[in-house]
């Protein structure tokens, strides 16, 4: 008897194995760069301009949230609510008043760009279009650079325009004062006008009835961004975005003089406090937003270096909460919309690197540092306005030895850039090479897949070469840069043409190759096929082995380390599979371990959306671009 129940139960349990469905692999969801991680509470995209209630009802305003309106609201550090359509705003000002908010609106066929739009704050819908500029035709840069209110009056920068425009908020024009490259406003107790002029460093005063006071003229490297008038104390707060990355306050009673500032002096920039880099609670990015509330509370909105033309895709959200004596109360930070975060092999998958981002920990994380430095290197292609990748926040990362090549791209890239760090420069990500570029000795795009290796080797598919080219790292100088040699060409197999992804595991010499759709001239998007080498850079060019099949519709980014390849959708499913590396077969899926904590959103709409690292405890770590939930989801797998 004791025999016969040890056979059921053995036989039982091979059942069980059997017919387990691969999903249940021990994993878990988790999530960075966003304070909260449910599609509810999460803190919304890209803010670039703050309003503050007197009650402290916190309205800030976004080029583009995937999941919500584009005004989000805030209290007491927790979300409360939307205004509006996700692209509906252009994200650059927004102000408000007892009843109302405005805010500068997007381009849109009905009514072109320059148009504020004003909206009820208990309603919540728009009731009003102001048209502001004359310029209606911009689509890509701000054109109303500064809202405020007074009273019945709005007031609004037209930055082509060079004029602030004064309307009551009904929307009645009343007159115009003409200001070379205006922007943030203010309004005094008196009714006095406050203009900031951020690429001259001045700030100037005007009476009610637009006639020239008191010029503050701040100093040549300083940039004016942010305007708040402080009625309790009578005093004008500047953010600045110039070296400094404080906030200036001035006394205004009579003619302006500074009293006091706010904020570590360089901000995440300083090294007597800090990393380089390092970003903490008076180390301020991007001051883009001040306001107090009438308890006498302190909000600042930072807007985290890195971002082109694409402004919905900008450094990222990050509220500071502060108290009368000036102490850190709360943050609400939302700090990737569409990019992903490497895990750093040189902390074992403790850090991850974005584009423009580190973070490190769990359930949201905490953001370590923004690596751009617009000071020292203000030709870094993640600011370059021209840059058509829309913004280059998807991180690639190798750590050889103590050095580490960060390699920055878009959303669906054909170029890459490159990055290295040394201690001097703490975390600030020093801008080196672009392939295509000099560096490389190539012009040709990267149409048929693009890896960093563990090792710092790239490989690239150069469009129209029908190879895959091997640029071998050769080094690093004394200050960290890297190297590399000329670029080996090995014929694409054509059994997977057309080629659209490259992984090459250095580790156990393994290429893996992914076919593109047959017949289709998107090269962005990944058919069925995947191909595995083992021994390429031993010799084996021709004889896949295994084959993988991916059967599921739609796969758009693939990654891979140790033992596996991961597989991520677009349009269909946030799935995330596994496929072993050595026999080819689907080993587990990673859906969502935690719905009810993490979001993880609809799927993958990125090419290189998607990273890996197994940790040395064998532990796999998978990072996901999560542009629904503005953040990056994390998967930890034991297999």
């Amino acid at each position: 008897m004791i025999k016969k129940n040890i056979f059921t139960i053995i036989v039982a349990a091979m059942l069980l194995a059997v017919i387990a469905p691969h999903c249940q692999a021990a994993y878990t969801s988790d999530w960075l760069a966003n304070t909260f991680g449910t599609n509810t509470t999460r803190v919304g995209s890209v803010a670039r301009s703050m309003w503050v209630a007197p009650e402290g009802v916190i309205y800030t305003a976004s080029m583009w949230d995937e999941n919500e309106g584009g005004v989000a609201i805030y209290a007491n550090g927790k979300g409360i609510g939307s205004v509006g359509g996700h692209g509906e705003f252009q994200g650059g000002a927004i102000t408000g008043n007892a009843t109302s908010i405005f805010a500068a609106l997007q381009y849109n066929v009905a009514y072109g760009s320059g148009t504020v739009g004003r909206y009820g704050r208990t309603s919540q819908t728009r009731d009003l279009l102001i048209s502001v500029s004359a310029t209606t035709a911009e689509k890509r840069a701000d054109v109303i650079t500064g809202l405020a209110t007074s009273g019945s009056l709005l007031y609004a920068s037209d930055f082509p325009g060079n004029r602030v425009r004064v309307y009551t908020t009904a929307g009645v024009w009343q007159r115009d004062i003409n200001v070379s490259g205006p922007g943030a406003l203010a309004v005094d107790g008196a009714g006095n006008i406050w203009v900031a002029q951020k690429s001259a460093g001045t700030i100037l005063e005007f009476d009610p009835t637009g006639r020239p006071l008191n010029t503050i003229q701040m100093s040549s490297a300083s940039r004016p961004s942010a305007l708040y008038f402080d009625s309790t104390t009578v005093q004008l707060m500047a953010g600045d975005e110039g070296p400094d990355m404080n906030i200036k306050t001035y006394n205004i009673s009579g003619t302006p003089y500074l009293v006091s500032t706010f904020g570590i002096q360089g901000g995440y920039l300083d090294t007597t406090t800090g990393i380089k880099g390092q970003v903490g609670a008076k180390r301020f990015t991007r001051v883009v937003g001040i306001g107090k509330d009438a308890a006498g509370n302190l909000y600042v909105l930072n807007n985290p270096w890195g971002g082109t033309w694409d402004l919905g895709r900008d450094g990222g959200t990050d509220i500071h909460s502060y108290g009368r004596s000036g102490s850190l109360q709360w943050k609400l930070q939302s700090l990737n919309f569409e990019g992903v975060a490497a895990p750093d092999p040189g902390t074992d998958g403790a850090y991850f690197y974005g584009g423009t981002n580190i973070y490190t920990g769990s359930a949201g994380g905490t953001f370590v540092a923004n690596t751009v430095d617009p000071i020292d290197y203000p030709s870094d292609p993640r600011l370059n306005i021209n840059d058509l990748g829309r913004g280059e926040h998807f991180g690639q990362l190798a750590a050889v030895g103590a050095n580490r090549i960060l390699v920055a791209g878009g959303q669906d890239p054909d170029s890459f850039y490159f990055f290295h760090f040394n201690a001097a420069n703490g975390y600030v990500a020093i801008p080196d090479a672009t392939l295509p570029g000099a560096a490389f000795n190539t012009a040709a795009r990267i149409r048929d897949g693009f890896c960093l290796d563990s090792n710092g080797d790239v490989w690239a598919g150069l469009d129209g070469t029908n190879a895959i080219w091997h640029y071998a790292l050769t080094g690093f100088d004394a200050s960290g840069k890297p190297t590399w040699g000329a670029g080996i060409p090995t014929p694409i197999p054509g059994t997977i043409k057309p080629l659209t992804r490259i992984i090459y595991l250095p580790e156990s010499d393994t290429m893996i190759l992914a076919q593109g759709i047959v017949g289709s001239t998107d090269w962005t998007s990944i058919g069925s096929r995947v191909e595995v080498y083992h021994g390429w850079r031993a010799g084996n060019t021709t004889a896949a082995n295994p084959v993988i099949n991916i059967t599921s519709a739609s796969p758009k980014s693939i990654t891979a380390t140790g033992n596996y390849l991961f597989v991520g959708y677009v349009h269909t499913v946030p799935n995330i599979d596994a496929f072993n590396l050595n026999t080819g077969s689907l080993d587990a899926t990673l859906t969502n371990s935690s719905p009810d904590t993490v979001y993880v959103g609809n799927d993958v709409d990125s090419m290189y959306g998607l990273r890996s690292y197994r940790r040395t405890t064998g532990e796999y770590v998978i990072t996901k671009d999560n542009y629904n939930g503005s953040s990056v989801v994390v998967y930890r797998w034991t297999p």
